[in-house]
């Protein structure tokens, strides 16, 4: 596999995200409880947590796939999803949001491919869709971004026809194709089985050589440690602990961050 870090240069100067007392509720339940996190251009961060700790909620806030009950968040200092009129926040129009949206790219776990699509369709149809690029523009760019992601070969393939490893690296080329400021990954590796999760970590260990911001929400302990500037552990829609992998994942200070990592790693 080719790697991504030799062939784009690193643009860690954009991708500021600062998430201010940040708060959001299903039917009365309080799933993120204030939560403050300044995340700095080119930072990859990690998030850990118990299941139902927020994690993927926080994630969704970001690019406003989830609407916040109150707090901001913001991405170079631009309301994504709102706009502020006199001291409150007002949600914009969907077209408006698609747009300030795409500063922010996403991948799930559950890949979410357009399965009557193949996967150059797939990478291209977003750039196209937005008027980004032309055809054949979209089309040379999407062909680079799979090979990056190793998959220059399967670009004429459905999802049907490949591997979920493969699913996945695809569903990375097609959140790189819009150029975002700030990657985010929900629990990238966890639909996949044990022998694939390699080849998607790889592809992500060589976008956190390049300088875009990187939010990565996952279970995988070792490669938290080695990739991350910065580990945040959440439990009950709150920041418990933070700080580089060194300390957190090897000396963490807060006893629920304890707990959780003898769990995890038994």
């Amino acid at each position: 596999m080719s790697t991504i870090a030799a062939t784009v240069e690193p643009t860690a100067t954009s991708g500021l995200v600062e998430i201010h007392n940040v708060r959001k509720s299903y039917a009365g339940v309080e799933v993120l409880s204030g939560i403050d996190l300044t995340i700095e251009p080119g930072e990859v961060v990690t998030i850990l947590g118990p299941s139902g700790s927020g994690k993927s909620t926080l994630l969704r806030t970001i690019n406003h796939l989830e609407s916040v009950d109150s707090g901001s968040v913001t991405v170079d200092g631009e309301l994504i999803g709102y706009e502020l009129r006199g001291d409150r926040l007002h949600e914009l129009r969907e077209r408006e949001i698609l747009q300030r949206r795409t500063q922010v790219g996403i991948v799930f776990q559950s890949f979410n491919l357009f399965p009557h699509l193949t996967a150059l369709e797939n990478v291209t149809e977003a750039p196209i869709a937005l008027k980004r690029l032309s055809k054949d523009d979209a089309r040379t760019s999407a062909l680079g971004l799979l090979d990056r992601v190793g998959l220059a070969e399967k670009a004429s393939a459905y999802p049907r026809q490949l591997s979920g490893g493969q699913q996945q690296r695809v569903a990375i080329a097609r959140a790189l194709a819009l150029k975002p400021k700030v990657l985010l990954f929900d629990e990238p590796t966890s639909a996949l089985d044990p022998e694939l999760v390699g080849e998607v970590l790889d592809v992500i260990r060589d976008l956190a050589q390049l300088g875009t911001t990187l939010i990565i929400v996952t279970h995988e302990i070792g490669f938290a440690r080695e990739v991350s500037d910065r580990v945040v552990f959440l439990d009950h829609g709150v920041v418990v602990e933070q700080g580089p992998p060194s300390d957190v994942l090897v000396n963490p200070q807060n006893p629920r961050t304890r707990e959780f990592l003898a769990k995890v790693l038994g």
